[in-house]
């Protein structure tokens, strides 16, 4: 089975700027990473928003179908929401 450890895309934030966001998995952890602009240094993001895992969530559960992800990675991120964002 094919994984590709990394998402990747693009929000805007409240001021209209565009922020680009990848998420790179390394063994079982996930990993938020951030620039402004192209050419900008990847930052990693110490406290991802409950947008950035939802938008990780979505992109993961659309690549289960073509195996690029096991069906339990959906279920260990959910796990993960339910462990950082308890509501």
């Amino acid at each position: 089975m094919a994984i590709k450890s990394e998402i990747a895309w693009i929000k805007r934030l409240e001021d209209g700027t565009k922020l680009e966001v990848y998420a790179r998995r390394f063994g079982r952890e996930w990993t938020f990473y951030s620039r402004g602009r192209r050419n900008d240094i990847w930052q990693e993001i110490a406290e991802p928003t409950r947008e950035d895992w939802d938008t990780l969530l979505d992109a993961v559960r659309r690549r289960v179908p073509r195996s690029l992800f096991p069906p339990d990675e959906v279920t260990r991120i959910q796990n993960t929401i339910r462990e950082r964002f308890q509501e």
